[in-house]
């Protein structure tokens, strides 16, 4: 099948590049020209496993194909779909013009029929708004053109997007016509060979069901971090509660793991545009208020662990952190709990150094930026923040270890290194990587979320 695929961003360049694995003839549009040029050397702006190399093949193989020209994108495709960002706006609405400036496009182009497909993550009535606004684009060119939209929200994880695009456990479309429902069909089969199944819906149902997924992830993660509060005053272990619930089928073992919470592009902006929602539509969805607020808090509190062992006085301390990115697996950094902890570290006078092998170059960016931190913060990043190649390096001098995100090459570290470089054997573990009886047989001092020292 011919497809266009406005945007190269995550979702629209790992689409992209599983499409044209699949055999299609993919055409991938984006107004910026240097990042096309690098493209099209096989260079992907994102770090993601695995994209790289499928990417370069499909380049060899004449699969895949890049342009800044949307025209051509147009003609060549009858399948034609949406992947620009949509950043949340401050009151938590996702902002729709980039969405909406693609559809106008396809309209002024457009000379047969098409079927507009919106892979943005994008709020409830967004495609009818999509409908509309080609509607009214044709109607202006005084042109009577038959065309589709359809909702085919993406469920990839960032560090497993590969794997979760060519073995989809699901796919769901919105569409409103069965000649729609049957270009998708068709499209997806080659992916949903193992007997998964293509679930056909109408848009405003496959809009809510993207937003709902991540929110029923997000508030999993928010409620096992309360709980882990709570195993703290009562000296349980969150590990074992884990393992305890996490076979029970009707809650499954998936993202119940306490920690210092959830970043990213997902959940912290689809929980928002949720609650936005549903607040427009006088409907106050105060559970999902309520995860948002758990997982603002529970990197305040793990902030304050590391507050109460210096109590409170970081003048003169120095700190080792390892990890940027919200998780493993991904250079997205994007709402990761580890810039709200280097930015309190550093505006109570503390210096920092930060290893992380993918995601330090956009952290370094992220405390540069004005539209993102304070001029003050940018002052002090650029006075007390520092970031190595080399996780060891990092410890010289540290007073504590603090590790936001769990990369495999810090699971199991040579302990006896770690401890010779830091200046008190001092350790801040908010994924809880190690188990806190082995930590202290080793002498450390040992804060993790929601754990006990018991061995069983």
């Amino acid at each position: 099948m011919k497809i266009s695929i406005f945007g190269t961003g995550y979702v629209g360049l790992v689409t992209g590049v599983c499409f044209a694995e699949m055999g299609n003839d993919v055409l991938c549009v984006d107004i910026d020209e240097r990042k096309v040029q690098s493209l099209r050397q096989g260079k992907s702006p994102i770090y993601e496993p695995g994209l790289d190399t499928m990417l370069n093949e499909n380049i060899k193989a004449g699969r895949i194909h890049f342009t800044t020209d949307s025209a051509e994108a147009i003609a060549k495709s009858e399948l034609l779909f949406i992947a620009v960002g949509t950043p949340p706006t401050e009151d938590g609405s996702a902002d729709l013009k980039y969405v909406l400036e693609v559809a106008s496009t396809i309209a002024k182009r457009m000379t047969g029929y098409k079927v507009v497909v919106t892979k943005s993550t994008v709020p409830v009535g967004t495609n009818a708004k999509i409908k509309k606004k080609i509607h009214e684009v044709l109607s202006a060119r005084g042109a009577n053109i038959d065309f589709d939209i359809c909702s085919n929200p993406e469920f990839l994880r960032e560090g497993c997007a590969i794997q979760d695009c060519m073995k989809t456990n699901r796919v769901v479309v919105g569409v409103e016509t069965d000649k729609a429902a049957k270009i998708m069909a068709e499209l997806y089969e080659p992916f949903l060979k193992s007997g998964n199944p293509l679930i056909v819906m109408d848009p405003v149902s496959s809009e809510m069901t993207k937003y709902a997924a991540n929110a029923m992830l997000a508030a999993k993660i928010s409620i096992m971090n309360e709980f882990s509060k709570l195993c703290e005053k009562v000296g349980a272990d969150i590990e074992h509660v884990r393992r305890g619930i996490g076979t029970d089928h009707r809650i499954g073992p998936y993202s119940i793991y306490a920690g210092v919470g959830y970043g990213g592009s997902c959940f912290p902006k689809d929980v928002k545009a949720l609650i936005k929602t549903g607040d427009d539509y006088d409907e106050s969805l105060d559970i999902l208020k309520a995860v948002e607020l758990v997982n603002h808090n529970q990197r305040v509190n793990f902030y304050n662990k590391i507050q109460r062992h210096f109590d409170n006085d970081f003048s003169g301390k120095h700190f080792a952190v390892w990890g940027a990115a919200f998780k493993p697996g991904t250079d997205d950094i994007r709402e990761a709990p580890s810039l709200y902890i280097i930015e309190q570290l550093l505006k109570q006078g503390a210096t920092v150094t930060v290893f992380d092998s993918v995601a330090a170059e956009n952290a370094k960016w992220h405390f540069s930026t004005k539209d993102l931190v304070t001029e003050d913060i940018i002052k002090l990043a650029e006075k007390n923040l520092n970031f190595t190649s080399d996780q060891y390096e990092a410890l010289k001098n540290a007073h504590a270890l603090i590790i936001p995100t769990e990369w495999k090459s810090f699971k199991e570290p040579d302990f006896n290194k770690i401890k010779s470089l830091l200046k008190a054997p001092v350790i801040f573990d908010g994924r809880n990587i190690y188990h806190p009886q082995r930590m202290k047989d080793l002498g450390f001092q040992y804060y993790c979320i929601g754990r006990t020292a018991l061995q069983l």
